[in-house]
């Protein structure tokens, strides 16, 4: 018996709704499977962080040499960091800082008499390398905080000068300890650049997806004994040539203070500095930084 031609094609279209919507249900699922994937593939990591960093810096050396801290002068910095994962990070880092310290600070008798005093400013181009203690991830709420260790190495400019009745004296062309003089012929003048190695740490806080918050300490060890213009012995007055009128020059007057404090002490071959052991300094701050996003395949 022959089935009539609207039936069969009654029950043709009646398979095929239903092979449509199998087909549509497949289609769905495979989206929704190479849609997650591609979000899996394009998830967002941290790339880099731009930021600004303000506090204090303090220096430790020949005039500061009981690690007081009643000197504590403002640095100022930016900094750019990459990272690498959740845990590891590098930096440059520029900063400007300003130190100082006056043998008046200290509770000794020899450093009160010597009443050597110096300032100077410091540009300081930093390298270095962030290690977090634990995984950390802006904008979550489980990592948002770390400790970390950072360290590194810096080149820095400094240029130590001195007020004598109010006016401003650089120190190292006035060669103080007899640098490059016929007499002194070892003494070389020293270089306004020199290198530390960094060492430090801190902690940060994640405030968002896009700013941190951090607190870091950091110690320079300076491969130079030269910060405070202050490191071996005194060379004496006479070794600095008087002014026409017979009066001394201003190398003379500021290579030996103590006149200041009572009968001068500063004879020739007496201790003035320590050059056993390089000047340092240290700074505390404040950081602030601004996050930079990316998509990247994860997978």
């Amino acid at each position: 018996m022959k089935m009539p031609y609207f039936t069969f094609l009654g029950i043709f279209m009646q398979h095929k709704r239903i092979h449509f919507r199998i087909l549509l249900v497949v289609t769905a699922l495979l989206a929704g499977a190479f849609t997650g994937k591609v979000k899996a593939q394009q998830e967002m990591s941290y790339v880099g962080e731009l930021g600004f960093t303000a506090g204090g810096a303090h220096y430790f050396g020949d005039i500061n040499t009981s690690t007081g801290l009643q000197a504590v002068k403002p640095a100022v910095g930016i900094f750019y960091r990459k990272y690498f994962n959740d845990y590891v990070g590098a930096r440059a880092h520029f900063r400007f800082m300003q130190l100082g310290y006056s043998d008046v600070y200290s509770s000794n008798e020899f450093q009160q008499r010597r009443n050597l005093s110096f300032n100077s400013d410091i540009f300081e181009l930093a390298l270095q390398g962030d290690f977090n203690f634990f995984r950390f991830e802006p904008g979550s709420d489980d990592y948002r905080f770390s400790p970390y260790l950072t360290l590194g190495l810096s080149a820095f400019h400094f240029n130590p000068y001195a007020y004598y009745n109010d006016e401003k004296y650089f120190l190292q062309p006035m060669h103080t300890e007899g640098q490059g003089t016929a007499a002194y012929p070892e003494r070389k003048p020293y270089s306004l650049f020199s290198y530390a190695w960094l060492m430090g740490g801190g902690v940060k806080y994640s405030l968002s997806r896009r700013l941190n918050l951090g607190l870091e300490v950091l110690f320079r060890f300076t491969q130079t004994d030269y910060l405070d213009d202050v490191s071996t012995t005194y060379v004496g007055i006479d070794a600095f040539a008087l002014r026409p009128d017979g009066s001394p020059t201003m190398a003379a007057i500021l290579q030996d203070r103590s006149n200041v404090t009572g009968t001068p002490i500063g004879v020739a071959g007496r201790q003035r500095g320590n050059s056993r052991d390089k000047d340092q300094f240290a700074t505390i701050e404040l950081t602030l930084g601004i996050l930079f996003t990316s998509y990247r395949c994860k997978f």
